[in-house]
């Protein structure tokens, strides 16, 4: 039977952090991903966005577009200081469009690593006999 929950979580690894997240679609299990990384650095309730910053996402394979989404996060918070709060993802002709639902960064008091590098390595999205699954393991 086909997954109709959707969640995520994130552990800690040595250096950096993992992240595994699952959803009935490709879309939001992208999107779960994201909210693990974030809530890894700021915890489960970041206040609300301040503005919006939407990103069209490439990739040869799913593994390549999650890995992008979690790139564009790291990005944003290195070059604008900024973090989603929450995060829509769809699927277009080419990959994906990502719309982050951005906070101020330097507003928020940090409770754990901040995000460096997505790791090549154990990098998974894929569907399954339940839905969408994926890992990820972020440099911190």
């Amino acid at each position: 039977m086909p997954r109709t929950d959707a969640g995520h979580r994130a552990t800690a690894h040595t250096a950096d952090l993992r992240v595994e997240a699952w959803a009935p679609t490709r879309e939001e299990c992208v999107a779960h991903a994201v909210a693990a990384v974030v809530e890894s650095v700021v915890g489960a309730d970041p206040p609300p966005a301040t503005t919006t910053v939407e990103r069209d996402l490439a990739g040869e394979t799913d593994a390549d577009l999650l890995a992008a989404a979690i790139d564009e996060v790291v990005y944003l918070l290195e070059t604008r200081g900024l973090l989603p709060s929450a995060t829509e993802v769809r699927a277009t002709p080419t990959g994906l469009r990502a719309r982050f639902a951005m906070v101020d960064a330097d507003a928020l008091e940090p409770v754990g690593a901040i995000p460096k590098a997505v790791s090549l390595h154990r990098l998974r999205c894929e569907r399954g006999p339940e839905g969408w699954w994926c890992t990820v393991t972020v440099d911190v």
